[in-house]
């Protein structure tokens, strides 16, 4: 049986290398490319990002990924987003008073975490909404890899969310329709993370 295929988009920002180990690990045929024609034809298609949201913004438009985004969405085509990757699948992201367009497949936007301790870094817990397909079969009490300093904190209509808290609360994870994102790195999170990275490539086929 052949495993599903997975597109790894090089736009210029993404932590690839552990990205592209994990996906292959959680049952991936995983290809690392920067051309949207390739990545069209994939059974799911994950967009990393580090780093500054305008700046990821910069390459996803320069490499035609938000079109793509767009499109696979409107065909009920599976797309991951991961961190920056998350963040720029909301229609805004907010940086030092600047606003940038997003791929806007979730309506929202992103801005800057109010807490005392900024990135927030380190290991927290969610709180999934009941039916979430990402965390399927995962324990309430698993931790998850956090690196950020920005986040949305405000649930798109007609998805479900995980949340978490560092300050206050924001999303950690959102699913709707083919579309699924996580603010947290799965490739980093041990194995809670390759469990996740298995629920989402359990359900390309």
């Amino acid at each position: 049986m052949s495993k599903p295929t997975v597109a790894l988009f090089d736009y210029g920002s993404g932590n690839l290398r552990s990205a592209f180990r994990a996906l292959e690990r959680a049952g991936g045929d995983v290809e690392l490319t920067s051309d949207p024609d390739s990545a069209r034809s994939a059974d799911g298609l994950v967009v990393p990002g580090v780093g500054a949201f305008a700046a990821c913004m910069d390459g996803v438009v320069k490499h035609g990924l938000d079109v793509l985004v767009r499109e696979r969405a409107a065909a009920q085509a599976p797309v991951l987003g991961i961190c920056v990757g998350e963040q720029v699948m909301f229609a805004e992201g907010v940086e030092h008073g600047v606003e940038t367009a997003g791929i806007g497949v979730f309506e929202g936007r992103v801005d800057h975490l109010k807490a005392d301790r900024v990135p927030h870094m380190g290991w927290n817990t969610v709180e999934a909404a009941e039916g979430m397909r990402l965390f399927a079969g995962i324990d309430p009490a698993e931790r998850f890899y956090f690196v950020h300093s920005y986040a949305a904190k405000t649930a798109p209509p007609g998805s479900l969310v995980a949340t978490t808290v560092h300050g206050e609360p924001f999303i950690a994870a959102v699913e709707r329709g083919p579309v699924s994102a996580t603010q947290f790195h799965p490739e980093k999170s041990g194995d809670a993370g390759a469990a996740l990275l298995a629920n989402w490539i359990k359900g390309l086929k």
